[in-house]
């Protein structure tokens, strides 16, 4: 590469980077938002958050790599034409893919990052994700964490705290235990003391009472107790194996779905996600062509390129609109998933064509009326 070709090479890297950072914190904070209100409800420590923020970071980049480099292509390219720079290039004979390479290259570069983000990182990292929220949401600690709500973790058990007050103490509480269809016991204690057993999570209720209910012949039977052992194994009952979505799955678990239930319900599902993994980086490629297409090709404006800055960025979201109807109707026929490759490969080719192409005839057309008149 050229050192000119390096200074703009240099240019985009540096307008990327400011531009991935800068949305990577936005999106960030936003998608922290929901994880503050499952943090706070849950009394869990603030490290938590950052924690989990971290396992979404990968996921973030996959959509956010591709804005950030067309921003900086059409950025870095635009203040080269509005500061001459290109008219000066193309005057000292520099062709048109001299000019367009470091864009090109910069494309590529960030295709061979985007292909293990979407095929290993970002799987990985959101699978982790789940399984700590799962782990969070369904702990111990969580669930009676969650003072003045109704705590459901079955249709069939309901627990109320009013107050959490130091390790494991809690303050009015009410259980209702539906287990047992026929005998359902509603438990009322001033306090209690919560703890974790080998067997499962048990409370030990103090001053409370127990009303229980006969469904066969109606009868309630009601006792005071001065302190009663509750064991609330409903709540281990939540630590089994769950399904895993399609965001959290590796490229060959989407392609070949097993056997259980859930896999065969969702099957066209999981393929058409395992091709979309694929296919997403090969946008980035037809993205930068698009951008370049509009400031490369045609007369410069001193007025400035707004218009074709729009132009493309229109082309760039009807075409990303396209890939989103696209993977959508695959999910439900397969047999559409053929154009899913064909739409960014087809589109970079055809942007890439008329970019060199009409780049050749703009500098052709340019040197035959720089030719002098040798007409008598």
């Amino acid at each position: 590469m050229k050192a000119i070709g390096k200074y703009i090479f240099r240019q985009l890297v540096i307008t990327t980077l400011i531009v991935t950072v800068s949305l990577t914190v936005i999106v960030s904070l936003f998608g922290s938002l929901r994880l503050i209100d499952f943090i706070l409800n849950r009394g869990l420590p603030i490290s938590v958050l950052f924690e989990l923020i971290m396992y979404r970071v990968p996921g973030f980049l996959t959509t956010i790599l591709p804005i950030a480099i067309v921003a900086a292509v059409l950025s870095v390219y635009n203040r080269l034409l509005n500061d001459s720079e290109l008219v000066i290039m193309r005057a000292s004979g520099f062709s048109q893919w001299s000019i367009a390479a470091p864009g090109i290259i910069l494309a590529l570069f960030t295709m061979a990052i985007s292909f293990p983000l979407h095929l290993y990182l970002t799987p990985l990292m959101y699978s982790n994700f789940k399984a700590k929220q799962y782990i969070y949401r369904n702990a111990f600690s969580s669930i009676l964490l969650q003072e003045q709500k109704f705590n459901t973790p079955s249709d069939k058990f309901t627990v109320y705290i009013r107050k959490r007050e130091g390790q494991g103490e809690l303050r009015g509480i009410f259980t209702h235990d539906a287990r047992n269809p026929e005998k359902p016991v509603t438990y009322l204690a001033e306090r209690g003391i919560a703890t974790q057993t080998e067997q499962g999570i048990r409370v030990v209720m103090f001053n409370g009472s127990q009303q229980l209910i006969d469904r066969k012949n109606g009868r309630l039977t009601l006792f005071y107790f001065d302190q009663y052992s509750l064991d609330l194994g409903v709540f281990n009952q939540a630590k089994e194996a769950r399904w895993m979505e399609p965001k959290e799955r590796f490229i060959d678990s989407l392609l070949n779905p097993d056997n259980s239930i859930n896999d065969q319900f969702y099957a066209k599902q999981l393929i058409a996600e395992g091709h979309r993994r694929i296919t997403a980086p090969l946008y980035i490629l037809a993205f930068v062509l698009i951008g370049l297409l509009a400031l490369l090709v045609g007369d410069f404006n001193r007025r400035g390129q707004t218009v074709r800055i729009l132009l493309a960025i229109s082309f760039i979201a009807l075409l990303q609109l396209s890939a989103i109807s696209l993977f959508n109707l695959s999910q439900n026929t397969l047999a559409l998933i053929p154009l899913t490759y064909a739409l960014p490969i087809f589109s970079a080719f055809l942007a890439a064509f008329i970019l060199f192409h009409e780049g050749k005839l703009q500098l052709r057309n340019k040197a035959d009326n720089n030719k002098p008149n040798t007409s008598s």
